[in-house]
């Protein structure tokens, strides 16, 4: 690729020809700053559209101020990025921006993690400089997961860029005009009148608090202090990788112990683990697999275990409801067999058990909600954190996270293997198939149960593994849109996968719309090392398949009976619906 000459700031280098002004500014470690701008996953997704103007600079030669994002250098380009008009138009941009924007810091779920609040100190500007009208809208709560407070939208488009192009789901646009123009549904539908997924990468890449997960934070704290309910709580494996960084670990620190000592200080009065409901769907979910596999059943047969990947396929792949497996999520296992099983063991009253769930995930608390996944009569979990919720509630309990000891998670429920661990990084619940499906298959323990072809953090990744002289095609993909390429293979019938893991979220659920917000120029490091953490925690386990979970073994001879058998389709599958195409 050609290079070209430039001087920045009085620093002459050669780049690329077809590199921004902000690429180059980086290179000379001269840091513009920015706030519409965005970079997703190693540049495989940017926002680009240069609405705010933050990030101006001056070129030598031309009458107005360049962005700095989307402007392409030229041969012998002269650039200077803080010279007084660049700063007072930064000051005036920022200035205008805040114009239009509450004042409310101090009740905004994001205040401290807020890019315009960071951006107002770092430029120290004026936030009444300009005083006039405001926009008023209505602050929208009709989903269990997601809240939009489109008082506090900068227009900046960077939900617009996550929901459309990273993940092509669709739901966001520019709507209106003028002082009106605001980034929002068609017609300003409410987020349940739409094909949204709640996958929360929207909130991930909102700078200001325009869209936040929704809390449930009061909801728990009352329950925990009802004298008449039981109060249990399962944690998901992406969270013990990522929960420390809300307390200033560096990523990739598993935190298992401290959080479960944690969460009985807070007075939950079980803490038990998605973990063991994920060793549940593996053998579900295998059981479903070798049948289709034995008997000529539908192939591929794809994962089910993320709620916003679910509800892409009924709104977007309806012709293919009956390819996803009909496994209901851990998350949903657990909740099952909390309020059966284990309540008649305990002689509880199911009714009196609250099942709280955290999860790294904003569409889980819409999966809570699903009627069709509630078999046993009741809801089979009542209330969702997120990861980021969880931290909030240990704070303002004023715990001492990170000096308390580890703790134990209680049995039956709390007891898992390593493929259970590994369901928090895409290829996860592939890989722990594979380690069921190939015993059973061969009839012989794997000597090796690492399935290493199935690992890796790309958005989509083919593999063939093979099994007693039979090769097996799988597919992984990680994001709706690289879901949607594969999906568009199966459906024009030029797929030979036998299974299929698709995650919506990058890296999997431990880059879920829930997890500790991180800088997004280095969000896919941070996924690497916490995909890191959760293989050491599937490394470390006695028990690493999750058919020998003596737990699970136990489950099956005392209640469930079978297998993928009458009893297990009652109380841990599900059907899908058929869902309006917008």
């Amino acid at each position: 690729m050609p290079f070209v000459n430039i001087t920045i700031d009085g620093i002459r280098m050669q780049v690329p020809q077809d590199t921004t002004v902000l690429e180059a500014a980086k290179k000379a470690n001269i840091k513009i700053p920015t706030l519409c701008h965005l970079e997703l996953h190693n540049r495989e997704t940017v926002n680009q559209v240069a609405s705010c103007r933050i990030c101006v600079v001056e070129v030598a030669g031309r009458r107005n101020l360049a962005p700095a994002c989307c402007t392409k250098v030229t041969n012998n380009m002269e650039i200077t990025t803080h010279s007084p008009r660049v700063l007072t138009a930064r000051r005036t941009n920022l200035q205008l921006l805040l114009s239009n924007h509450p004042k409310d810091c101090l009740n905004c779920a994001a205040s401290g993690n807020c890019e315009l609040q960071d951006l107002s100190e770092q430029i120290h500007t004026d936030v009444n400089a300009y005083e006039g009208a405001n926009s008023k809208f209505d602050i929208e709560t009709s989903s269990q997961s997601i809240v939009r407070d489109l008082n506090k939208c900068i227009r900046c488009r960077r939900c617009e860029t996550a929901c459309n192009e990273m993940q092509t789901v669709g739901v966001l646009s520019g709507v209106g005009r003028g002082f009106d123009m605001v980034v929002g549904t068609a017609l300003h539908k409410p987020l349940t009148e739409t094909q949204c997924v709640f996958c929360g990468q929207c909130v991930k890449v909102c700078p200001t608090g325009a869209l936040m997960g929704k809390s449930h934070i009061k909801e728990v704290w009352k329950a925990i202090c009802d004298p008449d309910k039981i109060v249990v709580v399962q944690t998901a494996p992406a969270v013990r990788a990522a929960l420390g960084e809300e307390f200033g670990l560096e990523p990739g620190h598993g935190v298992t112990g401290k959080m479960v000592a944690a969460l009985r200080r807070l007075g939950f009065n079980y803490v038990f683990d998605t973990n063991f409901a994920a060793d549940l769907t593996i053998v579900e979910e295998a059981s479903e697999f070798l049948h289709r596999l034995q008997h000529g059943g539908r192939l591929p047969m794809l994962t089910s275990c993320c709620p916003a990947w679910v509800k892409f396929f009924e709104h977007q792949f309806q012709d293919l409801l009956d390819v996803p497996s009909s496994c209901k999520s851990p998350q949903e296992m657990f909740g099952a067999i909390c309020k059966t099983y284990w309540a008649q063991k305990m002689n509880i009253d199911p009714a009196k058990i609250i099942v709280v769930s955290i999860m790294p995930c904003l569409s889980k608390k819409y999966e809570a909600s699903r009627k069709e996944l509630s078999g046993s009569g009741l809801q089979n979990v009542d209330y969702v954190l997120s990861t980021r919720e969880l931290a909030r509630m240990l704070k303002e309990a004023g715990l001492d996270f990170l000096g308390l000891p580890d703790g134990q998670f209680d049995d039956p429920l709390g007891y898992s293997t390593g493929g259970a661990d590994i369901f928090a990084v895409s290829g996860g619940v592939l890989e722990a198939a594979l380690r069921m499906a190939a015993e059973a298959i061969t009839g012989k323990e794997l000597e090796i149960v690492d399935f290493e072809e199935v690992r890796g953090l790309r958005g989509l990744r083919h593999a063939h593994v093979e099994i007693a002289g039979k090769e097996v095609n799988v597919a992984i993909a990680c994001g709706l849109g690289n879901a949607r390429r594969l999906l568009e293979e199966v459906r024009a019938g030029k797929s030979n996968y036998h299974l299929i893991e698709i995650m919506a979220c990058p890296g999997g659920c431990i880059g879920g719309g829930g997890q500790p917000f991180c800088d997004s120029k280095k969000e896919a490091d941070t996924i690497a090392k916490r995909a890191a953490a959760i293989y050491a925690e599937d490394a470390g386990k006695e028990i690493r398949s999750s058919q020998k979970n003596p737990y699970i073994q136990q489950l099956y001879k005392e209640f469930l009976g079978e297998p993928y058998g009458e009893k297990a389709h009652l109380l841990l599958h599900t059907h899908y619906t058929t869902r309006e195409k917008l």
